[in-house]
């Protein structure tokens, strides 16, 4: 593992939670995505230049298109205190194909409404036309900061533009064997009603993944809590539901709305207008900045 070169430290992040809650963590090792901070991966890290950065991909699901799609990563350094994130040096990404061509340089937008202190993330959005391993190239003070995503033949999850599923979900009526329906603390109050009432019922509808207690990389509370500073103005334009991922605070049995959507990361979240068609999906970590462009593109 420590020999690999670092471009195959960080290939994208794919949380198969069928593998259960010890599941997050890059492919081709790179940095622990379970929050995990201790352990063997900061100890290595101990030994590592404190002004060196180091990615960690958050992108679950990136598939070979023509569009652009949205690819999330953060930044960490090492410090006296650990491992620490970066927070808003501008960083500017390209991106190599497997074939061997590279994308111009572009500036990535960063957001951290919301989100844990010091662990904003940086989003691009390229065009990712072929299958295979891509080389991503970072660059943040000066530093080139390399590493690869995945990008598949097709999508797991579903896109924008596919009709979103009208499976049920859990709610304070009906838990559909989930418990608890939510793992937040206090529980949230997007529990009220099924997606499968809501869903093409004329109104839009934001539908969120996301399991506060269990997640892997530590975003889901904080995305969760964020949803919920924003959701006032959109209230009565868009239907809430927030759905956990886990039937119950220990296993890997999951709530069975995940297989509908095919989920197998954390957190989603989805943007399906009043029809019932998925019109904007982000995933691995978003901020309130995120979350409110995803809306008003729902209202507009």
């Amino acid at each position: 593992m420590h020999g690999d070169p670092p471009e195959a430290r960080a290939l994208s992040r794919r949380v198969f939670l069928r593998a259960g809650l010890g599941a997050g963590v890059a492919a081709g090792a790179g940095l622990a995505l379970a929050g995990g901070l201790g352990g063997p991966m900061a100890d290595a890290a101990a030994a590592l230049d404190t002004k060196k950065y180091f990615p960690l991909v958050l992108s679950s699901d990136l598939y070979a298109t023509g569009t652009p799609q949205r690819v999330v990563f953060a930044l960490s350094h090492n410090s006296a205190h650990g491992i620490q994130f970066a927070s808003g040096p501008s960083v500017k990404v390209r991106f190599r194909s497997p074939a061997g061509t590279w994308t111009p340089l572009t500036t990535t937008t960063f957001d951290r409404a919301g989100l844990p202190k010091g662990r904003g993330v940086y989003v691009s959005t390229p065009v990712l036309g072929t299958a295979g391993v891509w080389k991503v190239e970072a660059r943040a003070q000066g530093q080139k900061v390399p590493f690869a995503i995945q990008v598949n033949d097709a999508a797991t999850t579903l896109t924008v533009g596919h009709p979103a599923p009208k499976a049920p979900s859990p709610t304070t009526a009906d838990s559909l064997g989930v418990h608890p329906i939510c793992t937040r603390q206090p529980a949230c109050p997007l529990h009220a009603v099924s997606l499968a009432d809501v869903i093409g019922a004329g109104k839009p509808v934001a539908a969120l993944f996301a399991t506060p207690a269990r997640c892997q990389s530590q975003y889901c509370g904080p995305v969760l809590d964020e949803l919920l500073t924003v959701v006032k103005p959109y209230a009565d334009r868009i239907t809430f539901v927030h759905t956990e991922i886990y039937q119950a605070p220990t296993g890997t049995a999951l709530v069975p709305t995940l297989g509908a959507w095919g989920i197998e990361s954390e957190p989603w979240l989805f943007g399906v207008d009043g029809t019932g068609m998925i019109r904007a999906r982000i995933d691995g970590a978003f901020g309130g900045n995120e979350m409110r462009k995803l809306l008003d593109g729902l209202v507009s």
